[in-house]
């Protein structure tokens, strides 16, 4: 497959479709709220982080949906395999949490009664913090952690929807170097050892839509090693988002499948899952540890939500002949289903 690597320049023209569709490395295009020309209240802006070790991991979400504004923290133990979570939602906060237009300038600050959760850019360097009054059995939450890049690279991609004037823009930055602590009522919780992703995306989506998602970041035998695949919505034609970081190289990767084993006619999330790609680049097996499911209905808006996390084992065959092999490394895989 032949992807188109994107150039700089507006993400969209003067009628609000995307000026080109494709990948890069860094955030080429300039992505402007008020250029998007599609009615109502669909314009989607989220900044995501999960940040852990062998351990525990942490996940937060700031998200201004324009129809309605979302807030999350989820705390992992993956020793234990158990999951807290904390979520909050309201309506039409329709760009009042003013996300930042790109992922390299301005903060993400937000504050409602009994949390505050902000993203805050410190050179060259990323400011998680998060204060939760109540975050799950009336304990309370804080969270202080600093990421750091250890590669200059990230995945980009622009992908159109079929429907006119709707797009994603999208950056993965992977092995973001973490320290710091968070508290969770008396016990402290330190982040040695762990690394963190960012999922930042700015668009207009469809009504309904189903995406794959997989991402893992951490050091194998010495080296940085991560990767983000994905797939499952919009046109994929000219790029994919799967792409693979390996000590301070990138390697773009074409197709993959997520091979999720069926019981009873349902996914089973708790077992086994293979990924692979058509070139045979991708044999990757996914042992599952513990599943991260949501799922919200209210009125026309649903969402369902696998978020699956385990130990990755497998190779990545990169330049026709050199093989990457990982075993036994954390991370996770998702699908999720939006009605929205």
């Amino acid at each position: 497959m032949e992807q188109n690597k994107l150039s700089k320049g507006p993400l969209l023209n003067l009628k609000g479709y995307l000026n080109e569709a494709g990948y890069h490395t860094s955030l080429v295009k300039d992505y402007y709220r008020d250029m998007v020309k599609v009615r109502g209240m669909r314009i989607k802006e989220w900044d995501y982080y999960y940040v852990g070790n062998d351990h525990i991991g942490i996940a937060l979400t700031v998200a201004d949906n324009s129809y309605m504004w979302f807030s999350a923290v989820t705390l992992f133990d993956f020793d234990q395999k158990i999951e807290r979570s904390f979520s909050k939602m309201g309506f039409f906060s329709n760009g009042k949490l003013k996300m930042p237009r790109t992922s390299s300038k301005g903060d993400v600050v937000f504050q409602k009664k009994g949390q505050s959760i902000s993203f805050i850019l410190e050179k060259n360097r990323r400011h998680i913090k998060a204060d939760i009054a109540s975050f799950y059995d009336k304990k309370p939450l804080l969270v202080d952690l600093i990421l750091e890049p250890t590669i200059k690279d990230s995945m980009v991609i622009a992908t159109p929807f079929s429907k006119k004037k709707h797009f994603y823009y999208n950056q993965k930055m992977n092995l973001l170097k973490a320290s710091g602590s968070v508290s969770f009522g008396e016990e402290i919780l330190t982040f040695k050892d762990a690394y963190g992703v960012l999922d930042w995306g700015r668009g207009v989506w469809t009504y309904k839509n189903t995406w794959y998602w997989s991402s893992m970041s951490g050091i194998y035998q010495g080296k940085k090693i991560g990767f983000n695949l994905g797939y499952g919505f919009g046109d994929l034609s000219k790029a994919t988002e799967n792409m693979l970081f390996y000590g301070d190289k990138t390697y773009k990767l074409n197709d993959v499948i997520f091979n999720i084993p069926q019981k009873e006619g349902k996914d089973d999330y708790l077992s086994p899952w293979t990924m692979s790609s058509s070139d045979g680049a991708i044999q990757l097996e996914f042992v599952p540890i513990l599943d991260r499911f949501s799922h919200s209905n209210v009125l026309i808006i649903e969402s369902r939500q696998h978020q699956v996390f385990g130990k990755f084992s497998g190779i990545f065959k990169v330049n026709d002949q050199e093989v990457i092999e990982i075993k036994n490394m954390i991370g996770f895989a998702e699908k999720v289903f939006n009605r929205w």
